[in-house]
């Protein structure tokens, strides 16, 4: 996304997304766990007591959640049948607790993260300052992109890969490089608010 948004031409552009695909496929195919954790994400109700199992919680849980939830703090999923729920999976409790309107809140959330941090690269490429806005974009692609392969998981719609959800998630070195981020964004718009002409 950084070499798409720095300009690079479109077809080296796909050049790099073609390899990087091709480079996901040969590492799945030549790791036996690697094509078990795939296979199990196609079809994880062929074994839902061992390699589809945290899948099919994950979908439990969002199926006991319904609409608006069984209320904060209620959820069964996460007393030990719903492994990784305070990191990996929490979107999962999030959806049983909280319902479709909590976990749409989420991702709106980190939507408008990511409005933010390109709002912010645009008034700092209006005053020619390139490296900075290259960083913010950087910054709210990382954060949004984690969220989304992360919410992707929870859903089934991604295979399991273990990425927290930034700010969320338990965790002590994924909430401190998720704040160090953000302070890097939030230079980024101070030093373009203190430009000759900026308006706040």
């Amino acid at each position: 996304m950084m070499l798409f948004l720095g300009g690079i031409r479109f077809w080296h552009f796909l050049l790099c997304v073609l390899l990087g695909v091709a480079a996901m496929v040969v590492l799945t195919v030549i790791s036996p766990y690697r094509t078990e954790r795939v296979m199990s994400f196609m079809n994880p109700w062929s074994d839902p007591f061992d390699s589809g199992f945290q899948l099919v919680q994950a979908l439990i849980a969002f199926g006991r959640g319904e609409w608006f939830g069984v209320g904060l703090g209620a959820s069964i999923q996460k007393l030990y049948y719903l492994p990784h729920a305070d990191t990996d999976f929490l979107l999962a409790v999030i959806a049983e607790e909280l319902g479709l309107i909590g976990v749409l809140f989420v991702i709106m959330l980190f939507g408008v993260l990511l409005w933010r941090a390109f709002a912010i690269a645009r008034r700092a490429e209006r005053f020619g300052e390139i490296y900075a806005a290259r960083l913010a974009q950087g910054i709210g692609l990382l954060l949004a992109i984690q969220a989304m392969i992360n919410i992707g998981v929870n859903t089934g719609v991604l295979p399991t890969k273990g990425l927290t959800l930034p700010f969320l998630s338990y965790g002590g070195s994924s909430l401190l490089a998720s704040c160090i981020a953000v302070g890097l964004l939030l230079a980024v718009d101070r030093a373009s608010h203190r430009k000759p002409g900026a308006v706040r």
